[in-house]
Protein backbone atom coordinates (compact mmCIF):
# COMPACT_ATOMS: atom_id res chain seq x y z
CA UNK A 1 0.00 0.00 0.00
CA UNK A 2 1.74 3.45 -1.14
CA UNK A 3 0.82 6.74 0.85
CA UNK A 4 0.44 9.76 -1.30
CA UNK A 5 -1.13 12.91 -0.53
CA UNK A 6 -1.70 13.90 -4.40
CA UNK A 7 -3.93 12.44 -6.08
CA UNK A 8 -1.62 11.27 -8.96
CA UNK A 9 0.75 9.35 -6.56
CA UNK A 10 1.86 5.76 -8.33
CA UNK A 11 3.97 2.65 -7.31
CA UNK A 12 7.66 2.44 -7.85
CA UNK A 13 8.43 1.29 -11.36
CA UNK A 14 10.64 -1.76 -11.84
CA UNK A 15 13.23 0.83 -13.72
CA UNK A 16 13.51 2.99 -10.46
CA UNK A 17 13.93 0.11 -7.71
CA UNK A 18 16.36 -1.14 -10.42
CA UNK A 19 18.09 1.97 -10.17
CA UNK A 20 18.43 2.17 -5.94
CA UNK A 21 21.33 1.44 -4.25
CA UNK A 22 21.68 -2.40 -3.12
CA UNK A 23 22.94 -3.23 0.24
CA UNK A 24 24.76 -6.33 -0.48
CA UNK A 25 26.33 -5.22 -3.55
CA UNK A 26 29.96 -6.44 -4.25
CA UNK A 27 32.58 -3.44 -4.08
CA UNK A 28 35.69 -3.79 -5.70
CA UNK A 29 38.53 -2.88 -3.52
CA UNK A 30 40.86 -0.01 -4.06
CA UNK A 31 44.70 -0.80 -4.65
CA UNK A 32 46.59 -0.64 -2.02
CA UNK A 33 48.52 2.49 -1.88
CA UNK A 34 52.19 2.16 -3.46
CA UNK A 35 55.14 1.70 -0.45
CA UNK A 36 56.59 5.00 0.58
CA UNK A 37 60.23 6.04 -0.57
CA UNK A 38 62.55 5.97 2.10
CA UNK A 39 66.41 6.33 3.05
CA UNK A 40 68.25 4.94 5.30
CA UNK A 41 71.38 6.60 7.55
CA UNK A 42 73.54 4.92 9.80
CA UNK A 43 75.21 6.18 13.17
CA UNK A 44 78.70 5.13 13.96
CA UNK A 45 77.92 2.10 15.74
CA UNK A 46 76.09 0.68 13.04
CA UNK A 47 72.73 1.67 14.00
CA UNK A 48 70.39 2.51 11.00
CA UNK A 49 67.50 4.98 10.48
CA UNK A 50 65.16 4.97 7.88
CA UNK A 51 63.23 8.05 7.51
CA UNK A 52 60.08 8.42 4.51
CA UNK A 53 61.17 10.67 1.25
CA UNK A 54 58.04 12.87 2.39
CA UNK A 55 54.64 13.60 4.29
CA UNK A 56 51.33 14.70 3.04
CA UNK A 57 50.55 18.27 3.16
CA UNK A 58 47.97 18.11 6.17
CA UNK A 59 50.94 16.41 8.12
CA UNK A 60 53.42 19.46 7.14
CA UNK A 61 50.53 22.01 7.81
CA UNK A 62 50.25 20.19 11.50
CA UNK A 63 54.16 20.46 12.12
CA UNK A 64 54.11 24.28 11.17
CA UNK A 65 51.72 24.74 14.16
CA UNK A 66 52.57 25.43 17.33
CA UNK A 67 53.09 22.29 19.30
CA UNK A 68 51.94 23.22 22.86
CA UNK A 69 50.25 25.63 25.18
CA UNK A 70 51.42 29.57 25.73
CA UNK A 71 52.38 27.90 29.54
CA UNK A 72 54.98 25.02 27.69
CA UNK A 73 58.59 25.85 28.24
CA UNK A 74 61.11 25.99 25.34
CA UNK A 75 62.45 22.49 26.24
CA UNK A 76 58.84 21.46 26.26
CA UNK A 77 58.01 22.89 23.07
CA UNK A 78 61.44 21.78 21.93
CA UNK A 79 61.01 17.91 22.92
CA UNK A 80 57.60 17.96 21.24
CA UNK A 81 58.52 19.47 18.18
CA UNK A 82 61.36 16.27 17.63
CA UNK A 83 59.05 14.29 18.95
CA UNK A 84 56.22 14.85 16.23
CA UNK A 85 59.21 15.10 13.35
CA UNK A 86 60.27 11.61 14.30
CA UNK A 87 56.57 10.18 14.77
CA UNK A 88 56.52 11.09 10.80
CA UNK A 89 59.31 10.44 9.38
CA UNK A 90 61.06 7.49 11.15
CA UNK A 91 59.72 4.13 9.65
CA UNK A 92 62.61 2.12 10.66
CA UNK A 93 64.85 1.96 13.50
CA UNK A 94 67.50 -1.02 13.77
CA UNK A 95 69.39 -0.93 16.90
CA UNK A 96 72.34 -3.76 17.38
CA UNK A 97 70.42 -5.67 14.53
CA UNK A 98 67.03 -5.73 15.96
CA UNK A 99 64.53 -3.33 13.85
CA UNK A 100 61.80 -1.52 15.29
CA UNK A 101 59.06 -0.82 12.44
CA UNK A 102 55.86 -0.36 14.54
CA UNK A 103 55.23 3.63 15.65
CA UNK A 104 54.44 2.60 18.99
CA UNK A 105 57.98 0.64 19.15
CA UNK A 106 59.55 3.63 17.43
CA UNK A 107 58.28 6.67 19.80
CA UNK A 108 59.27 4.64 22.79
CA UNK A 109 62.42 3.45 21.75
CA UNK A 110 63.08 6.89 20.81
CA UNK A 111 61.62 8.21 23.85
CA UNK A 112 64.00 6.28 26.20
CA UNK A 113 67.20 6.85 24.23
CA UNK A 114 70.04 8.89 25.92
CA UNK A 115 70.44 12.47 24.76
CA UNK A 116 73.34 12.03 22.95
CA UNK A 117 71.21 9.52 21.08
CA UNK A 118 68.38 12.33 20.58
CA UNK A 119 70.98 14.72 19.08
CA UNK A 120 72.02 12.65 16.28
CA UNK A 121 68.37 11.61 15.33
CA UNK A 122 67.30 14.95 15.45
CA UNK A 123 70.20 16.14 13.52
CA UNK A 124 70.00 13.45 11.11
CA UNK A 125 66.03 14.42 10.36
CA UNK A 126 67.31 17.88 9.82
CA UNK A 127 70.12 16.73 7.08
CA UNK A 128 67.02 14.55 5.52
CA UNK A 129 64.72 17.53 5.82
CA UNK A 130 67.27 19.81 4.04
CA UNK A 131 68.34 17.19 1.37
CA UNK A 132 64.41 16.36 0.54
CA UNK A 133 63.81 20.50 0.31
CA UNK A 134 60.77 20.28 3.05
CA UNK A 135 60.77 23.32 4.89
CA UNK A 136 59.26 23.76 7.95
CA UNK A 137 59.91 26.31 10.73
Amino acid sequence: MFVCERTECKAPTAAIVAAMGKRQRRRTKAAPPPPAITYDYADSEGNVLTLRESISAGTAAKLRAPAGSAAASHEDLFQRRSELLFERFAVRWTIAGLPLEGQRDLLGRYRMADRETRDWVAATIAEHLRRQGIELP
